[in-house]
């Protein structure tokens, strides 16, 4: 496996990860020091002037954790489940991932990844309980039915782009 996709989540109004974020990026940042992957993938959105995961999740990666910054990689639309996984695999061209993502949300990212063409393993992030846990539980029981609306009756738009290597060795 050479690459890790984390998803995004919350961002403070500074910018920095909220706790569900932080949990997904120790777990990115472990797996890279323990060489199972080469490059992490961090996507979500930025879609509003003073609002960006990305950008948040690739500093906390590079400046908190020592990740080095040309193992990072920021996908700056990956607006939800659905558009991370179809970027990764139409601009990346990636196969084989390791997703990280909370345990109440990886069974929906293993399956849309899987589904748009990305072997997909996936690592809970699950650190901690969460203040709005049960909302996100109630959240992924809706959006998996949203899920199987965008793969096999309504195909979403998303935001394309130019192909990207990402010098995997």
């Amino acid at each position: 496996m050479q690459v890790a996709i984390v998803f995004g989540s919350a961002v403070k109004p500074d910018g920095t990860p909220s706790d569900v974020l932080k949990d997904r990026l120790k777990i990115a940042a472990d797996v890279y020091t323990q060489g199972k992957v080469q490059k992490i993938i961090v996507s979500g959105d930025n879609r509003f002037e003073h609002y960006n995961e990305p950008e948040g999740m690739y500093n906390y990666l590079v400046d908190t954790l020592a990740i080095p910054e040309d193992d990072v990689i920021a996908d700056f639309a990956g607006r939800r489940t659905y558009d991370t996984c179809r970027r990764a695999h139409d601009l990346w061209d990636i196969e084989k991932a390791i997703l990280i993502t909370q345990g109440f949300h990886l069974p929906r990212a293993l399956f849309l990844c899987n589904q748009l063409g990305i072997e997909s393993y996936g690592i809970s992030a699950t650190l901690q309980p969460y203040v709005m846990q049960d909302y996100y539980k109630f959240r992924e029981i809706l959006a998996i039915y949203k899920s199987i609306i965008d793969l096999y009756i309504w195909e979403p738009s998303f935001v394309g782009g130019e192909k990207e290597d990402l010098n995997l060795q």
